[in-house]
């Protein structure tokens, strides 16, 4: 597998919205392999297609849970609730973080590699590194939520999705 390069703000591809994932095929396969190799390279738990500069509907998550690696292809929002405040960072926006809120609970609708659709529910941190991922394939940047910025000393344990 290869370690791609982060695309890093400003860069148009991160505020687009993606184009839908229509073959599920060896180079789909691929991409996602090389996702999360990078994704563990730079210490992530989330990686979005344009932030390795690919113009599609692919995300992935792993958040060192029992859900293991989480792959999202043409990912949908089916239903929200609850609400969270927590610190978020971005493998695009390097040492920048900041408190956003998002739902606490997501229930999200996408395909994995092999073009089987599923459904997945997830809460607290899962439910906002979801949610983060998925904003990326509508060109939608973390930054745009932030009510408030955080200083080096407040960072204590924050991971960048």
């Amino acid at each position: 597998m290869a370690i791609r390069k982060i695309v890093i703000h400003p860069a148009d591809i991160l505020e687009k919205s993606c184009k839908a994932v229509v073959s599920f095929d060896k180079k789909l396969a691929r991409i996602l392999d090389d996702m999360y190799d990078t994704m563990i390279e730079f210490d992530g738990v989330g990686l979005a297609a344009p932030q390795i500069g690919l113009d599609a509907r692919i995300a992935i998550v792993d958040i060192d849970d029992e859900h293991g690696t989480i792959e999202m292809i043409n990912p949908r929002v089916i239903e929200t609730s609850g609400e969270q405040t927590d610190p978020e960072g971005c493998l695009s926006f390097p040492g920048l973080y900041g408190e956003v809120t998002r739902p606490n609970y997501v229930k999200i609708g996408a395909f994995d590699r092999k073009g089987r659709e599923y459904t997945l529910e997830a809460e607290g941190f899962l439910a906002r590194a979801v949610q983060h991922e998925i904003d990326h394939l509508d060109g939608i940047l973390f930054t745009t939520k932030v009510s408030r910025y955080l200083e080096d000393e407040e960072l204590k344990g924050v991971e960048s999705e």
